[in-house]
């Protein structure tokens, strides 16, 4: 590599929990810069959240996560060039990518489904991921059947 692997930066915690988890996620929620409105949107999915589950003994932020970990995928797929053809390669993901790719994709199916406002979805969709179900849960299975189907291929590992 020519130039220098750039620092990671350090992530201040949340005002409310003290958590670097729930800044990276609002980061990604985020929309235009407007960081007070993401934040916003994720205390009151989380108060939506609360409301809703209110006979489980878990608290709203330990729901969140136990969603966020039904979420993480443990294996992709990457495209490899190999003669002429391409084959679709399955690989294990580090686990930072493993953390921001369910947090992608908890927040698009968020955004994709039905609903008045942003934080009513998300509370949807976090309920859902909790339960083993919704578009990020399928998202991650898609990719788990993808990787299992082209197990053959992963002696083309780079």
């Amino acid at each position: 590599m020519r130039k220098a692997k750039p620092r990671k930066r350090i992530l201040l915690p949340d005002p409310k929990f003290n958590d670097v988890l729930v800044t990276r996620f609002v980061n990604n929620l985020m929309l235009d810069g407007k960081k007070s409105t993401a934040y916003e949107i994720f205390y009151d999915s989380l108060e939506v959240i609360g409301a809703k589950m209110k006979d489980n003994e878990m608290s709203p932020l330990e729901i969140w996560k136990k969603a966020l970990s039904n979420v993480t995928p443990q294996v992709e797929v990457r495209s490899r060039r190999v003669g002429g053809a391409t084959f679709q390669i399955p690989q294990e993901i580090r686990e930072t990518r493993k953390v921001a790719i369910s947090m992608k994709n908890l927040i698009s199916a968020a955004r994709k489904r039905p609903g008045r406002t942003m934080a009513e979805k998300l509370s949807a969709e976090v309920m859902a991921a909790f339960n083993e179900e919704g578009g990020a849960f399928k998202r991650k299975e898609e990719m788990h059947r993808m990787a299992e189907a082209n197990k053959a291929f992963s002696h083309f590992r780079f």
